[in-house]
């Protein structure tokens, strides 16, 4: 007699992440053989700057392989809070710091250090795939807040004030945004900060794009524009983007010490210390030469342009211009109901999996973001691929019919 292994119900219910499932089976028709174009992936192309490798290679060499401090290392959070001062003009104590294992991990912490069971947390759509996951798995409920393509994605401000109630307990801001790459205007973070103070709820800042602006304004966030709500603003961010840091795993929240303690001590009974050797890498990526940033940035920059100029030539497509970030998030609702050898094109899903199957393009369909009229398309890739992927893609919907 078979017996079948008793799951908790946060685990029946969680769904996997849908970007990771999409590039892992690119990855795996690749290694089969098939000509796979993947603009699937929130994962630059660059390699890791050289200063930032000897760094790693040199906490090797010394011996640093030890456990660190649960927060991290002083080095590390004296270069978050150099960071801070110097990008956002706002200054943190060690105590107001902690380095975790990824920006994810970070979130995690958050939402089980500030939800009780039943708690709200507003997130604007469309939404980075994991921020419902990581709500409910602390007990807490997503409350969405729709925002429109027609304003470029800016907030529903009244949408939002006729949300928040009792149980508000904190807004997710993602700017630039995963996946549209819409950023929010200095107005709509001002008005949020004021809801936030007269209403008691968190603002957690998702700054993990906020270097990769192609609009020229610098890095800003709630805390930076009011500094009397900084004390609610949870900021958010890490390595991983900015400096083709992806796999070292190097996240970090800058906010008020209570706080931090509270994720400090969820941290010390799940992870503890991040990597130690990575600590050391991530210290000299936010203190070392920052010229690496403006080489990537402009690269960006270049790749959504043109991605954006081709898919705006496509028929029936309509895409924002993305303000940062590196992902193109175009409407292709105008496809749906048409037909192809294998069936019909009914939603964002089928898409995707229709441009995978038929011209071998890795995408995300917009519904892992809430809103099922979009793809995502990353730029975070070779110009030679992004190319080929449009040229592909032109091809592909131009046999729908």
């Amino acid at each position: 007699m078979s017996w079948e292994a008793p799951l908790a119900e946060r685990v029946r219910n969680l769904k996997p992440s849908p970007t990771l499932a999409v590039d892992a089976k690119a990855k795996a028709l690749k290694a089969q053989g098939v000509d796979i174009v993947n603009l699937s992936a929130g994962e630059p192309d660059f390699d890791t700057p050289d200063h930032i490798k000897e760094a790693a290679i040199k906490a090797i060499k010394d011996g640093f392989t030890k456990y660190t401090a649960v927060a991290g290392i002083p080095e590390l959070k004296d270069a978050i809070a150099a960071k801070m001062e110097r990008d956002y003009g706002l200054k943190y104590s060690s105590d107001e710091i902690i380095a975790s294992t990824g920006g994810k991990q970070v979130l995690y912490n958050i939402m089980q250090a500030i939800l009780d069971p039943g708690d709200e947390v507003i997130i604007p759509v469309p939404y980075w795939v994991s921020y419902p996951a990581l709500v409910e798995l602390a007990g807490g409920v997503p409350q969405y807040l729709m925002c429109s393509a027609d304003d470029g994605f800016a907030l529903d401000m009244d949408g939002l004030r006729s949300m928040i109630t009792s149980r508000t307990r904190a807004i997710i801001l993602n700017s630039p945004s995963n996946p549209t790459g819409a950023a929010y205007s200095r107005d709509d973070l001002e008005e949020v900060t004021k809801l936030a103070l007269a209403h008691g709820f968190y603002i957690i800042s998702d700054d993990i794009y906020d270097e990769i602006r192609f609009d020229g304004v610098a890095p800003e966030n709630a805390a930076s524009v009011n500094p009397e709500c900084r004390d609610r603003v949870l900021v958010v961010n890490g390595v991983s983007k900015t400096y083709a840091m992806t796999g070292w795993r190097i996240g970090y929240l800058a906010g008020p010490a209570a706080v931090v303690k509270a994720t400090a001590k969820i941290q010390s009974q799940s992870t503890s210390n991040p990597n130690s050797i990575a600590q050391k890498a991530a210290a000299a990526a936010l203190s070392g030469p920052q010229g690496c940033i403006d080489v990537m940035k402009t690269a960006f920059a270049e790749r959504k342009a043109y991605i954006v100029d081709r898919l705006r030539a496509i028929e029936g497509v309509k895409c924002v211009d993305p303000s940062g970030a590196f992902y193109a998030f175009p409407d292709m609702s105008a496809f749906y109901g048409r037909k192809h050898e294998g069936g019909t094109v009914t939603d964002s899903l089928s898409l995707a999996d229709y441009l995978l199957e038929s011209a071998s393009i890795a995408c995300v369909p917009g519904i892992a973001f809430g809103d099922d009229r979009f793809i995502r398309f990353s730029y975070a890739t070779d110009m030679k691929v992004i190319t080929e992927g449009m040229d592909r893609l032109e091809e592909a919907l131009g046999k729908l019919k």
